[in-house]
């Protein structure tokens, strides 16, 4: 199994690995089906760009490192419904944001890793919330990696997942952090470090962040792992999205300015770049498909597209991963 874009996807050759999903999470397609174009039209206007499909060249190769996608779905819903009680005023369901964190913890803290499915396999009405599930998902891995204790988990994961809650109460985008905060904090049940979260997000340890330019230690570290992840998310999966090893050249270049580079030396532990299925060109010319990933999160196993070969890049460290390949499909 492998993820591809959906441009790349070839009726002939590919059939689904994962089912899709509409906006009310409903299965549009089964595991299994082959996508006739008329209906991968229908899913571009969805707003869906990637899909998880089976060829031969993804023979053998499983994605037991991504999120299970039923849990995945089942805290997207539970965010959802938190910004829809927050816009028409009801009451807020927090004990069902403790749940998410609770599912997500679980997840975490039983797998070696753990990827977050991209918000681009799903309809675009649901993006935001996947969002904010796949930064609560980077925030853990990054907690983790860092020796956070589950009850700091818990706080880490619930802030993060109501990051952008004040994009549904504030007018004005750049003051959802701001509006965020005052909704969070009156939340009696909520840790008050999670509503900073949702306020310092856009800060930087420099002071050239929004909306109050905090710097140094006013900048609570709970923040700064919520604004890697956020920036992280937001650099793979936007429309102008950038490949995985570049998101890292982007935040390496940020480090001990928009946040500690201790927080980022956890990311690098936690987060693996590359998963398995991914095509990827070497710095030696050839091509390859990544198979799995084991001690080292960043130099996985591959498989070489020419004769088969597969071979660890723990082993062989002359050789790097120079990119991802994206491929248009033949008509």
């Amino acid at each position: 199994m492998r993820l591809i874009h959906i441009e790349e996807y070839n009726e002939s050759s590919m059939i689904l690995g994962k089912p899709i999903y509409d906006a009310k999470k409903r299965i549009l397609l089964a595991q299994g089906q082959r996508i006739h174009y008329k209906l991968l039209e229908r899913l571009k206007l969805l707003g869906i760009s990637y899909l998880f499909v089976e060829d031969y060249e993804s023979k053998g190769i499983t994605l037991e490192e991504m999120m299970d996608i039923p849990t995945w779905l089942d805290v997207i819903t539970i965010v959802q419904d938190f910004f829809a009680s927050v816009q028409s005023n009801k009451p807020l369901p927090f004990k069902d944001i403790l749940l998410a964190a609770g599912k997500l913890i679980k997840e975490i803290l039983s797998r070696p890793v753990v990827a977050p499915v991209p918000t681009s396999t799903i309809a675009s009405e649901l993006q935001l919330y996947a969002h904010s599930v796949n930064v609560a998902i980077l925030c853990l891995q990054i907690g983790k990696s860092a020796g956070f204790s589950e009850l700091q988990l818990r706080d880490l994961s619930v802030g993060a997942l109501l990051h952008d809650i004040g994009k549904i109460a504030a007018k004005n985008s750049d003051r959802h952090a701001e509006a965020g905060f005052e909704i969070l904090r009156k939340i009696r049940e909520m840790n008050l470090v999670s509503a900073h979260m949702a306020f310092q997000h856009h800060e930087t340890l420099d002071g050239q962040g929004f909306p109050r330019g905090i710097k140094g230690e006013a900048f609570h570290p709970y923040a700064q792992i919520c604004s890697l992840a956020n920036r992280y998310e937001h650099l793979i999966s936007d429309d102008n999205c950038v490949q995985p090893h570049e998101a890292l050249e982007i935040l390496m270049t940020l480090s001990d300015k928009a946040f500690s580079i201790q927080y980022l030396q956890a990311f690098m532990k936690a987060i693996p770049l590359y998963l398995p299925g991914t095509k990827i060109r070497l710095s030696n010319g050839e091509q390859a498909i990544v198979t799995r990933i084991q001690e080292n999160f960043q130099r996985p196993y591959i498989r070489y597209t020419t004769n088969l070969q597969e071979i660890s890049l723990v082993d062989h460290p002359n050789i790097v991963i120079h990119e991802a390949i994206h491929e248009t499909a033949s008509v």
